[in-house]
């Protein structure tokens, strides 16, 4: 019996692997756009594109997706060439070309037909926190002009930069830092 229960739990395991289809990102159409308040006075904006990751992909079980995604910290882009160099410096980031930010899944809860709550791993400035995506399943189906399935997705979150060591000039500038991110991702060869 006991050997009947672990097969039967192996095989399930391993139907539950199998559902999942690999996805990649198209970096070209997926961002990572960020705003701040400045002082009071405006909202700046930055983003990072160009980004690479994967999603695995389960349409019949959501929950048993997993995203992860990676990007160089040296990336990010605010239209204004000195206001990246301050973000890398030493007020910051201090950021060498080999520093990168990343994502990873570690549960989503379904919380609708098409939204979840995707909680993973930030690692930001050589610190991990967990943080949760409120995320919208977009649009599943053959891309018309690459004829293979294809996914999109939007998601937001809210960080505080102290969290990972930027808190530079809070409160005057915001700690709290909205992320609002759309990627698509097509299905791996």
């Amino acid at each position: 019996m006991k050997t009947f229960l672990l097969a039967t739990t192996i095989a399930a395991t391993a139907s539950l692997a199998a559902a999942a289809e690999k996805y990649v990102l198209d970096s070209s159409h997926s961002q990572i756009v960020f705003s701040y308040n400045h002082l009071g006075y405006s909202t700046t904006y930055g983003m990072f594109s160009g980004f690479e990751g994967e999603i695995m992909f389960d349409q019949e079980n959501a929950a048993n997706s997993s995203v992860s995604v990676s990007m160089p910290t040296m990336s990010m882009f605010t239209g204004w060439e000195k206001r990246n160099g301050h973000f890398m410096s030493a007020d910051f980031f201090d950021a060498m070309p080999e520093d990168m930010i990343s994502f990873t899944s570690t549960a989503i809860e379904v919380t609708g037909d098409d939204t979840a709550k995707i909680t993973g791993d930030l690692t930001m400035n050589d610190i991990t926190k967990s943080v949760v995506l409120d995320a919208k399943l977009n649009q599943v189906g053959d891309h018309p002009q690459a004829g293979k399935p294809w996914a999109g997705f939007d998601a937001s979150t809210t960080l505080l930069r102290s969290d990972f060591g930027l808190g530079a000039y809070a409160p005057f500038v915001s700690d709290e830092v909205d992320v609002v991110i759309s990627i698509e991702a097509m299905k791996a060869d």
